[in-house]
């Protein structure tokens, strides 16, 4: 595997330079036929959910190809669905550098990259490009200075857009790095916002012949009450599945390090417990009304099974893709086949 060889002169870059060097390396190999360089065998074992089916179980998470300009390369790795974005209706640069920092002695990642992005026009552009046939999601959010109570608009421009060319959305409500999104996870809020674009669906489904599940993207954060709420929103206003988790804003896990004093959302192996705890305490509240993306802190195949047996029905990586490079996912796609034997 070419990974581990990379890995120290990668590291010797800043972090979004690295993130953006990867990139083009990946563009590279799969240009030149050489994926075998990076990828492994991945054991076939199809999983249904959102009325889809997933060839396997896990799934590379929003953020780490914002315009879907990778897509064929990193589909090449392995992936049994690929999530692109997060994307706003309007091009925008995100907040300023540095914005991304690595908890390397923790194995964590610290952004505050602010939804950057070209803008959903020329991610669409991207995907039509593109030869990958398989699952695609489309994260959506809202531009930053859309205020939060024009928010809806933006959510119901992207899904528009990106409907005919997803195989499901997700909504982001979650990333801390936009101001005042979270708020959108309130009860009241969610509800108007889920009941909005859940019309919507409704129409698009109608003008292209073809259901396009939603997804919505929650923060780790939550107290009890609150998951409680979401599960109830979410059920009630029939959501087709959950991503559990975004990033955490806590920096009990890396107390004392030098950069726990950096704004932004924690990923990577700090957020694992604390990404898998609420996904056992969602998947109790929702009882099995609609399935469970996990995602947080996966850096082996073991934490993989974990997410599994707490209620999640797939995964996602992307934290963990820095640290361990593309044999993770092998590595998770074999540990659950295993585990379900």
């Amino acid at each position: 595997m070419l990974y581990p060889l990379l890995r120290p002169l990668l590291f010797c870059l800043d972090a979004e330079a690295a993130h953006e060097a990867t990139l083009k390396l990946l563009d590279q190999v799969h240009a030149l036929k050489l994926d075998g360089l990076l990828s492994c065998s991945i054991p076939r074992q199809p999983v249904e959910a959102m009325g889809l089916t997933f060839p396997n179980p896990v799934g590379l998470a929003a953020g780490l190809d914002k315009n879907g300009a990778h897509i064929d390369a990193l589909a090449a790795l392995g992936f049994g669905f690929i999530e692109i974005g997060t994307v706003t209706p309007r091009p925008q640069a995100g907040n300023p550098k540095p914005r991304l920092f690595r908890v390397a002695s923790h194995q964590g990642i610290i952004n505050r990259m602010g939804f950057n992005n070209h803008g959903v026009d020329e991610l669409l552009e991207n995907v039509r490009n593109c030869r990958f046939k398989g699952i695609l999601g489309i994260n959506i959010g809202k531009n930053a200075t859309t205020p939060i109570e024009n928010a809806v608009d933006d959510y119901l421009i992207c899904l528009d857009k990106v409907y005919a060319y997803s195989s499901y959305i997700t909504v982001n409500i979650s990333s801390p790095n936009t101001k005042n999104l979270r708020q959108l996870q309130g009860e009241d809020e969610l509800t108007a916002l889920l009941s909005a674009l859940k019309q919507r669906q409704t129409e698009l489904a109608d003008k292209h012949g073809r259901y396009v599940p939603l997804a919505v993207k929650i923060a780790p954060d939550l107290d009890d009450e609150q998951i409680a709420a979401v599960a109830r929103t979410l059920t009630t206003q029939k959501i087709d599945g959950v991503i559990a988790t975004n990033t955490t804003l806590s920096r009990e896990e890396i107390a004392g390090h030098p950069l726990a004093g950096e704004a932004g959302g924690l990923s990577g192996r700090p957020v694992r417990e604390r990404s898998t705890q609420l996904i056992r305490k969602l998947a109790k509240e929702l009882d099995g009304a609609l399935p469970i993306i996990g995602v947080g802190g996966i850096l082996h195949g073991t934490d993989a099974v974990e997410k599994i047996e707490a209620g999640a029905a797939l995964v996602q990586l992307y934290s963990g893709l820095i640290y361990r490079g593309p044999a993770l996912v092998a590595e998770c796609a074999q540990a659950l086949a295993n585990a379900k034997r």
